[in-house]
């Protein structure tokens, strides 16, 4: 088992950047697939990037392709997601997801959640 902790959500004007962190406690980090999904008010959850195990893999959902990117460190536990340009359509509670068998877009394979960090895009 592995417990998630996010952090590094802010109010940011639209075109400026955040990193936010996971950071993982239990189980060996490298044994999980990880990606970030976010929630709007209102909206279902939505997929915004996966890394595999070793981090030599990462998928991007099309909406932030070019502005966000995954990465990991294995040796620290963490997870982080650089979101540069950001636009207030990417508002949104952004949440880690771990897995020991899957990484991708789908939130339901998911076997564990952080309790998520608010980002605040103004225009």
């Amino acid at each position: 088992q592995v417990q998630l902790v996010e952090s590094g959500g802010g109010l940011v004007q639209a075109g400026g950047s955040l990193r936010l962190s996971c950071v993982a406690s239990g189980r060996t980090f490298s044994s999980y697939g990880m990606a970030w999904f976010r929630q709007a008010p209102g909206k279902e959850r939505e997929f915004v990037a996966a890394i595999s195990w070793s981090g030599g893999n990462t998928y991007y959902a099309d909406s932030v392709k070019g502005r966000f990117t995954i990465s990991r460190d294995n040796a620290k536990s963490t997870m982080y997601l650089q979101m540069n340009s950001l636009k207030p359509e990417d508002t949104a509670v952004y949440y880690c997801a771990a897995d020991t068998r899957y990484y991708g877009f789908n939130y339901r394979e998911y076997d564990y959640w952080g309790q998520g960090t608010q980002v605040t895009v103004s225009s």
